[in-house]
C-alpha cells in the first residue's frame, strides 16, 4: 500500500507540530507517494516505527492512501551513439567494445605522466570513439614508450 502526505500533513511537517513524535517525523517523510508501506517500515525498522505509528498518522489525517501508482518501469534509455567501426584486420571485435577496453587504459597511461602529460590527458578524457583514441595512439606511444604503450595496443587492436 502506498501512502502520501495530505495537506495537513505537510503543514506539520513544515511547522514541526507536536503531533510528530522526532522518530515518526523521520518515518512521515518517506511517504512521498512512491514508496510502498513496506519500504517505509523497512527503512525505519532501526528507529522502531511501526504500524501503530502508521496509523497514528493515518488518524491525525497526515497521511492518505494513495499517492503515485507503483512506480512505472522507466522508458527504455535511447541508444547510445554508434562508436562502433568495422573491426581492423585481425580483430574480431567491434570498435565500441575497443574503445571501452582502451579508453581506461589510455587515460590511466597519461594520467600517469603528470604535468608533463597535462594536455594528452586532457584529449584522452575528449575523446568518444574509437576513431578519436586510435588517432591519439601514437600521440600516447610517444609520451610513455613502447613498453607502456604495448597494453594500449593491444586493447585498441587486438
Amino acid at each position: 500500500m502506498i501512502f502520501s502526505k495530505t495537506p495537513a500533513g505537510l503543514q506539520a511537517l513544515k511547522a514541526r507540530h507536536g503531533l510528530l513524535t522526532p522518530r515518526q517525523r523521520s518515518a512521515f517523510i518517506l511517504f512521498d507517494g512512491q514508496r510502498t508501506l513496506g519500504q517505509v517500515l523497512e527503512a525505519t525498522s532501526s528507529l522502531g516505527i511501526t504500524m501503530a505509528d502508521v496509523q497514528a498518522m493515518l488518524d491525525f489525517g497526515l497521511l492518505e492512501v494513495g499517492g503515485a501508482a507503483e512506480p512505472s518501469v522507466p522508458p527504455p534509455a535511447p541508444p547510445a551513439p554508434s562508436l562502433g567501426s568495422p573491426p581492423q584486420a585481425g580483430s574480431g571485435r567491434p570498435g565500441i567494445e575497443r574503445y571501452q577496453a582502451a579508453y581506461p587504459v589510455a587515460t590511466q597511461l597519461t594520467g600517469g605522466l603528470g604535468l608533463r602529460g597535462l594536455r594528452l590527458n586532457l584529449a584522452v578524457e575528449r575523446v568518444r570513439s574509437f576513431e578519436e583514441l586510435a588517432a591519439l595512439a601514437p600521440r600516447i606511444r610517444e609520451a610513455v614508450g613502447e613498453v607502456a604503450y604495448a597494453r594500449l595496443h593491444a586493447a585498441l587492436f587486438d
